[in-house]
C-alpha cells in the first residue's frame, strides 16, 4: 500500500451531500517532519569511464529533512545538502580531481543542494519528487523517482521511513564539462550520470 494511498468512503449523494475520501489512519499517522539519518542513508552516482566500464561513488557527508503529508502528498517536501568534499570513489587521486576546479570546485562551491517544489504519487508505492538541484552556481530542475520502502520503529524507539530511487542527469547541464579524448575514439568520462538515493529518515517529536 502506498504511503499516500487513500481509501474510498461511500457516501450517499443526496440532498446536496458530496462524496468524500477517507485517509487510511495508519498512513496518515506517518504525517510529520523527518530528519535524514546519514548513518543509514546513501547518496551515490554512477558514470561511464573510458567508454567501457562504470565508476561508482558516493557523498559521505550529507544532511536533509522531509515533510510527509499522508492526507495530501502534494504538500510533502524534501531538502538535502551534500558536502562536495566528501566525494568518495575509492581512489584518492580521482577524488581530488573531482574536488578540483576541473569538476566540482569544492573549495569555491562546497555544497550541492536539492529543494523540492512538487511531489506526487505515480501509483502504489511509487512517487516522483521534483525540485531544483544546484551544483556550483547552476540551478536546474530535477525529478527523482522514488519507491516507498515502508515504515518501522527501530530498537531505540525512533519512527523511521525509508525511500530509494534514482534519476539521470547530463553533468554538462550544470557546467561539469571537463573531459579527455581517447585515442581509440570517445571520451574519458560520460556526460550522463546516474544519481541514486537510499534514504532512511527519523520522525521528529
Amino acid at each position: 500500500m502506498g504511503l499516500f494511498t487513500r481509501r474510498s468512503q461511500n457516501v450517499n449523494v443526496q440532498d446536496g451531500a458530496v462524496a468524500t475520501l477517507a485517509v487510511d489512519p495508519a498512513l496518515a499517522a506517518l504525517t510529520g517532519d523527518y530528519v535524514i539519518d546519514p548513518a543509514h542513508s546513501s547518496i551515490g552516482f554512477t558514470v561511464r569511464h573510458a567508454m567501457v566500464t562504470n565508476v561508482r561513488g558516493a557523498f559521505a557527508d550529507h544532511e536533509g529533512s522531509l515533510h510527509l503529508d499522508g492526507a495530501d502528498p502534494a504538500r510533502s517536501t524534501a531538502s538535502i545538502d551534500v558536502k562536495i568534499a566528501s566525494v568518495d570513489t575509492g581512489i584518492a587521486d580521482r577524488d581530488a580531481h573531482l574536488r578540483s576546479g576541473d569538476f566540482f570546485d569544492a573549495e569555491a562551491f562546497p555544497l550541492m543542494t536539492f529543494r523540492s517544489t512538487e511531489a506526487r504519487q505515480l501509483g502504489g508505492d511509487a512517487y516522483r519528487i521534483t525540485g531544483e538541484l544546484t551544483i556550483k552556481d547552476v540551478t536546474r530542475p530535477l525529478s527523482i523517482d522514488l519507491e516507498f520502502n515502508g515504515s518501522a520503529t527501530d530498537p531505540y524507539g525512533n519512527e523511521r521511513v525509508g525511500f530509494e530511487g534514482s534519476t539521470e542527469i547530463l553533468r554538462s547541464d550544470w557546467g561539469l564539462t571537463w573531459n579527455a579524448a581517447l585515442e581509440a575514439g570517445g571520451v574519458m568520462v560520460s556526460d550522463k550520470v546516474k544519481l541514486t538515493f537510499d534514504i532512511s529518515a527519523i520522525k521528529q517529536a
